[in-house]
């Protein structure tokens, strides 16, 4: 097999691995510098870089990078550590840079009114294949998404019936009223999608998270939910809100450390039964002429 061709087929099917190289060689080794050697999502490799237990601890740590998505590089010694001594090597020192192979980051935008539009600029620019969906064909249409991986003019039970978004997609929910809000939500939790994100006020996010939990959807599907969506960066054209969404996307997928300014009153107070104050920013979005 060609691995850079096993490579590229992984990522089109939206799944994960890891490519260990040798990148550093000193002395006599089983292999050769430059070796590769990809590790798939379900454990399966294309390539080698050697054999034997160098290989075996670095498909351990290649199933660690893929789920980190943090690269890493491990230094094997193999004149003086004894499990290495298998007669597969004649001793020397390696280096093994890993790196993780991750599919293309899949946005779908649910909606495709103003604040849709440049959502998908925004994203696309990041880096994000966009697909959008709404049941306005007036909206959802190439005119207004040129580069858009797709757009569907559906209405929305019909079109999340055609979608399984993987762990590495995103959904963000910008629909033009709360009702399509809670159906496009009712499905989104309950998909593997990595992100979810709803647009409007505390007061609504509360009073639609409530609602679908009386239909008998547990508490727990909304603790990764944004909402109100977005970094707080004091947004409120259309313009500036795309742009907060976007970073909040982006901290996600590089899996920021540090504390950021969220938005989202519900990961901030987990628990509280009480109904919150409206946040002033997507409180302005709900009531200025739908820019959505």
């Amino acid at each position: 097999m060609d691995i850079y061709e096993e490579i590229v087929k992984l990522r089109r099917a939206g799944r994960r691995g890891a490519v260990a190289t040798i990148v550093s060689v000193r002395g006599s080794i089983p292999s050769f510098k430059t070796a590769k050697m990809l590790v798939r999502d379900d454990g399966s490799i294309c390539g080698t870089i050697g054999g034997g237990c160098v290989e075996a601890d670095v498909w351990r740590a290649a199933r660690e990078v893929m789920e980190e998505e943090k690269p890493r590089t491990l230094r094997f010694d193999l004149n003086h550590d004894p499990k290495y001594d298998t007669g597969l090597v004649c001793g020397g020192t390696l280096d093994i840079f890993i790196e993780p192979v991750l599919p293309p980051a899949l946005l779908y935008i649910f909606g495709a009114g103003h604040v849709s539009i440049n959502l998908y600029k925004t994203a696309k620019d990041a880096g994000f294949e966009v697909v959008v969906v709404d049941d306005r064909e007036t909206y959802a249409s190439r005119d207004r998404f040129p580069e858009a991986k797709e757009v569907l003019a559906k209405d929305f039970d019909l079109a999340m019936s055609g979608l399984s978004p993987s762990e590495a997609a995103y959904i963000v929910i910008v629909t033009r009223g709360h009702r399509d809000d809670m159906r496009v939500l009712r499905w989104a939790v309950q998909t593997k999608a990595r992100y979810v994100g709803m647009i409007g006020s505390k007061r609504k996010t509360v009073a639609i998270f409530r609602e679908l939990q009386k239909e008998g959807l547990s508490p727990h599907l909304f603790e990764r939910v944004h909402a109100p969506i977005g970094l707080d960066i004091g947004a409120i054209t259309p313009e500036e809100i795309a742009v907060s969404i976007t970073a909040e996307l982006i901290a996600v997928r590089r899996r920021a450390e540090r504390e950021l300014p969220h938005m989202s009153w519900f990961h901030r107070h987990k628990g509280e039964a009480e109904s919150p104050e409206p946040n002033a920013d997507q409180t302005h979005i709900e009531k200025s002429g739908d820019p959505r």
